[in-house]
């Protein structure tokens, strides 16, 4: 559980660890993978094409994500 949840990487979370996004982290990582995105860009655009401004698909994420989403009703009650 350990490896699952701290270690791989899920292509449905924007290749986060889950617990990366459960403990709010992910936001931060985001940031630090943009900013090697645009120095690598920099130092090689040819490597890039025509998307050179383009941030990888597959590291979009939606800002919530749930493996088994409690209901609207349980939501407000937690809130």
């Amino acid at each position: 559980m350990n490896a699952y949840n701290h270690h791989h990487r899920h292509t449905g979370i924007g290749m986060h660890t889950p617990a990366n996004v459960n403990y709010g982290l992910a936001d931060a990582v985001d940031r630090d993978r943009d900013a090697a995105l645009d120095q690598a860009r920099r130092a090689h655009p040819e490597r890039f094409g025509t998307r050179a401004n383009a941030r990888p698909k597959i590291l979009d994420r939606e800002p919530v994500s749930w493996i088994n989403q409690p209901s609207a009703d349980e939501i407000q009650l937690a809130a």
